[in-house]
């Protein structure tokens, strides 16, 4: 089977498992998503949940973040590891949207990899959930799932990602990358993959 009706029917599959293709962390608008997936680097979405609501709070937007103390910003984020770098990145986030983007956050990959800290994975998940364009979001889990369709092989997330644009139909390439997160905690998990539960039986390479 071509890669392209692996892609296909892997995108129906997961649509019906999923029908609500969300984001795992809490925020209210494009400041917020963009801290938040910062600070889940080495760390939980639900561990981010439970720290960003007092980090708002007492810094709700880049201006208020790029005037932290960086000594308060450590304490609020501490448990969410690596707090040190952490917080050193979003208060330089918070004085280069302030400064370089008029406090808006920028809505291209380009731009946005410039603030620190941000990676491609990041900028992604910004212009597909903030600005509703076409992204891939290289997760751990999507990038296993890809490499266990057989649709890549490599675990090298710019690959993967530069593979995956030319699969995924640009439309539905934002809400599929949720989707494989919610079905590699659940099904292809890191640990096993659960074939007998997994809806794509009949067309997975490591079935058929």
């Amino acid at each position: 089977m071509r890669k392209t009706e692996i892609t296909e029917k892997a995108v129906a599959s997961l649509k019906v498992l999923y029908p609500e293709a969300i984001c795992s962390l809490a925020y209210s608008d494009p400041f917020q998503l963009l801290i938040a997936t910062r600070l889940s680097a080495q760390c939980t979405d639900a561990r981010v949940n439970i720290v960003t609501p007092n980090l708002f709070k007492k810094f709700p937007d880049a201006k208020s973040m790029a005037n932290a103390e960086i000594k308060e910003v450590e304490e609020l984020i501490k448990t969410c590891g690596l707090y040190k770098t952490k917080a050193k990145d979003l208060i330089g986030i918070g004085k280069m949207i302030t400064e370089n983007f008029g406090g808006v956050v920028p809505d291209t990959i380009e731009e946005l990899t410039k603030l620190p800290g941000v990676g491609r994975k990041t900028a992604n998940l910004v212009c597909g959930d903030i600005y509703g364009k076409p992204a891939v979001v290289t997760d751990t889990h999507f990038i296993r799932l890809c490499n266990r369709l057989g649709l890549v092989n490599t675990k090298d997330p710019k690959k993967v990602e530069d593979s995956m644009r030319k699969l995924l139909p640009p439309e539905e390439s934002s809400n599929f990358c949720h989707r494989t997160v919610l079905f590699g905690r659940d099904i292809c998990t890191a640990r096993k993959a659960n074939c007998e539960k997994c809806p794509m039986n009949d067309f997975c390479p490591k079935k058929i």
